[in-house]
């Protein structure tokens, strides 16, 4: 895509500090970390979130993210590794082309991810019916289930 920063990257008209590449997968590091060696994983090819990556290259795209995880747990000397996706805007997705988070933790860095709180009574098995109902559907991935 034309305007897009992360497909620039990857022609390489926009410098990065790469640390894997294969012919469909980047890695390269975060330039406005939540910790140091905070990792950006994407696709070469353009797409712009989750629900547009086709099914067998996420696939592959889930083990690069262990292999990649595993070293920058190690690099880093991190206590943990949080693997983060931001789908669309609402989401917090600010660049338009599907990347993963790949973030070392550590019990003392303050960092708080998720900030959950308690459904009303009776909400939980609403929520779960829909989600179900939505699960069901064969409709919701272009790629099919399985």
């Amino acid at each position: 895509m034309e305007d897009c920063l992360f497909c620039k990257i990857v022609e390489g008209k926009i410098p990065a500090n790469k640390v894997y590449e294969t012919d469909k997968v980047l890695a390269f590091l975060d330039i406005t970390p939540v910790n140091e060696g905070h990792t950006l994983v994407i696709p070469k090819a353009h797409y712009e979130n989750l629900f547009e990556i086709p099914d067998d290259l996420l696939a592959e795209i889930a083990v690069e993210l262990k292999h990649i995880g595993l070293a920058v747990q190690k690099a880093t000397n991190a206590g943990g590794i949080n693997i983060a996706m931001n789908n669309r805007e609402a989401a917090g997705q600010v660049i338009p082309h599907a990347h993963f988070h790949v973030i070392p933790r550590y019990l003392s860095d303050g960092q708080k991810l998720m900030h959950g709180r308690k459904y009303a009574p009776g909400k939980i098995e609403e929520v779960a019916d829909k989600i179900r109902n939505e699960v069901g559907d064969e409709g919701l991935s272009p790629y099919g289930r399985g």
